[in-house]
């Protein structure tokens, strides 16, 4: 497996600066750029390394990833996939979970509707929705925050069984956020 902290010179640890990330990763990859050798052999090296630095920068720049790939590194193997809903975002999970149930049929009707004058009529329908998808936006990105200064302080102190619950804590506010944000979309439609 590739160590994408050692391809990006960065310390393996939960947290990173993106901005700096970034800029690093800029700077890899120009020097790397296929565009600029001629030589076949050469040419195929820079693809191959600058995908290696995509992929690199892809993973340490998502917070879950990040998690994912450090405790796979650390342990040998991939976190657990199979898991419990942590008691702090259970609560969450059922309002998010009623919501997304009790949008579904509604937007499957809009959707299937074909007449434009009675797909407008829905409009008004759609916007209550939105009043409440958009409150359920706003804690998961607030709770997403949270947990991005709860990865801060644990750069100088951390161990594996302190990140695991971090990363699925991650990857089910991301999975519900793109839900929501899905849902905020096709009711503004």
């Amino acid at each position: 497996m590739t160590d994408s902290f050692a391809l990006l010179d960065e310390p393996r640890q939960p947290w990173l600066e993106v901005e700096a990330l970034k800029t690093k990763f800029l700077a890899r990859s120009a020097a790397t750029h296929p565009d600029k050798f001629t030589d076949p052999t050469e040419k195929k090296t820079a693809q191959t390394r600058f995908a290696e630095l995509n992929t690199a920068h892809e993973i340490l720049r998502d917070p879950k990833r990040r998690l994912q790939h450090l405790l796979t590194l650390e342990r040998g193997r991939k976190p657990d996939e199979v898991h419990n809903i942590l008691s702090a975002t259970a609560d969450l999970f059922q309002q998010v979970d009623q919501l997304l149930r009790a949008i579904a049929p509604f937007l499957a009707q809009r959707e299937a509707e074909t007449s434009p004058l009675l797909k407008a009529q829905t409009y008004p329908q759609a916007l209550d929705w939105l009043d409440q998808v958009t409150p359920l936006q706003k804690i998961l990105n607030q709770t997403l925050q949270s947990l991005d200064t709860q990865l801060q302080s644990l750069n100088q102190n951390w161990n594996c069984e302190t990140l695991e619950p971090l990363f699925h804590q991650y990857s089910y506010l991301q999975k519900w956020r793109e839900q929501l944000n899905d849902r905020a979309m096709r009711l503004g439609f």
